[in-house]
């Protein structure tokens, strides 16, 4: 294995202000990040971190709130109690109603005491949506947004398009559309990225990734556990609301992509939204919903809300014509996996066939690009059996676990995404037109199956039978075991 510890960047200092700071978004993962990043030294002593909430409670009982989300970092030795304090240190606890406007003077008397030095101020929406708008225009009747102030906001951006866009014209009345983060933390995870560069600086792969050789590509999003606390949210939006409209829309824009001239945001944000404007409309027969056995009963009553999709989308363009997208995410599956399986074209010729060491029905290569858990790429190749005897064949892999391979530990996404934010990096983050195409998707899918019976499937099972790919004579590639 070899040595390797990922650089920190250091940045100018920043305000973060996390309204919705003591709510379960803020405490799981906003807050967690920073911590790792200031153990890391990229937040240092003169950053600043307000967690706005309505709720008035003491900087003691809010860290003891907070220290269960962090214990990793003391289980592996990384943290103490001095790093614990000094972070505690840079956190201000802030009493705001943003319905009410209550705390409004309190905020802006937090960020004037800085306010000349120009530093940036990310306002983080860990709130419900429909309180954006709220949130916003006291930020502004507060005198809060001015140029170097940023707002991040979480999904869901809608229900649909046409609330998806109101939602986004409330945030347009009063911040610019280049201040505007919308975060999708499957972009900020190491694997995804690692995408990119697999593709756009390596002319090995990237002169293969086309109709020629691709066959089909496979996106799997996979879930074991249910939605337990979260029913009564997750039946009014179901998986593909949950899941399909942005995470991964936003994973296949990735693997089909053109290549952008420059690697800044804007020419990045253009060439996905080509893909998504290029998938074709999609009939009932590209669809396939399932709902798991126990859900009615965690629920408490009658529900047709899919948890389970399946999909298949074809890209209408010159790169991708003929080579169908599958993509798939469910709950209370057999596995916890994310991953992007690129089958390649089965060779056209089988040159070992007549000396016996040929085998028509081998598996063909696939790229297996494994987001989580243990991130990673593994190519799958065929190789001579080692040994006298002539030409057998069989199966090998290349694998590049990113774990093995660098001796550190790798940044949570939202770690990743939160720095951006500092730096005033947009390329990980959704456009507004972005999501407006995504929804032009989206929509008429929801129309299709609206009323539909999703089909049961057993829990510990990879979802419903399957009528998609089998239809193509092809089959799933479910997720290795780690």
């Amino acid at each position: 294995m070899s040595e390797s510890k990922v650089p920190s960047v250091n940045l100018s200092p920043s305000d973060y202000v996390i309204i919705g700071g003591t709510g379960d978004l803020s405490l799981r993962k906003i807050l967690p990040a920073l911590f790792w990043r200031y153990l890391d030294g990229q937040i240092t002593a003169d950053y600043r971190i307000a967690a706005a909430s309505r709720r008035d409670i003491a900087i003691d009982e809010f860290a003891a709130m907070l220290r269960p989300f962090c214990e990793s970092a003391f289980a592996d030795g990384t943290a103490g109690e001095d790093e614990w304090q000094g972070f505690l240190a840079l956190v201000s606890i802030i009493t705001l109603d943003v319905k009410g406007s209550e705390g409004g003077d309190k905020l802006a008397e937090f960020i004037a005491e800085r306010a000349d030095s120009g530093r940036p101020t990310i306002f983080y929406l860990a709130i419900a949506p429909s309180l954006f708008g709220d949130a916003t225009r006291l930020l502004r009747d507060c005198g809060l947004v001015v140029p170097q102030a940023r707002l991040v906001v979480e999904k869901p951006l809608g229900h649909d398009g046409e609330s998806s866009r109101a939602i986004n014209a409330e945030l347009a009345e009063i911040f610019d559309e280049s201040q505007i983060y919308r975060i999708d933390h499957y972009l900020g995870k190491e694997t995804v990225q690692n995408l990119m560069a697999l593709r756009f600086a390596n002319v090995i792969f990237e002169s293969q990734w086309n109709n020629n050789h691709f066959d089909h590509v496979q996106i799997t999003v996979a879930e074991t556990v249910g939605v337990d606390n979260r029913a009564g949210y997750y039946d009014a939006y179901g998986a593909i609301r949950d899941m399909v409209q942005n995470h991964l829309l936003q994973l296949v824009c990735l693997v089909a992509m053109e290549p952008p001239s420059y690697f800044n945001a804007d020419q990045v944000r253009d060439e996905k939204l080509r893909v998504l404007r290029a998938i074709r409309p999609l009939s009932a027969e590209d669809i396939s919903c399932g709902q798991y056995q126990e859900y009615m009963q965690e629920l408490g009553n009658s529900s047709n809300t899919e948890t389970f999709v399946a999909m298949k989308l074809a890209v209408d363009n010159w790169r991708w014509a003929g080579v169908p997208f599958y993509i798939r995410t469910g709950k209370k599956l057999a596995r916890r996996a994310s991953e992007i399986v690129i089958t390649f074209k089965q060779r056209p010729h089988d040159i070992f066939q007549r000396n016996g060491g040929g085998d028509i029905d081998s598996p063909p290569n696939r790229l297996i690009i494994r987001l989580q858990p243990s991130e990673g790429l593994r190519l799958q190749l065929i190789s001579k059996e080692p040994g006298p005897g002539g030409m057998r064949l069989f199966p090998s892999e290349l694998n590049l676990s990113f774990g093995d391979t660098f001796e550190t530990r790798l940044p949570d996404a939202y770690e990743r995404l939160l720095m951006d934010t500092a730096r005033g990096n947009q390329t990980l983050f959704m456009r507004r037109d972005e999501v407006f195409a995504a929804w032009d998707i989206i929509d008429p899918v929801l129309t299709l199956i609206a009323g539909k019976t999703p089909s049961l499937y057993r829990s510990g099972t990879m979802g419903p039978e399957d009528d998609l790919l089998v239809a193509d004579g092809r089959a799933w590639i479910d997720p290795y075991d780690d």
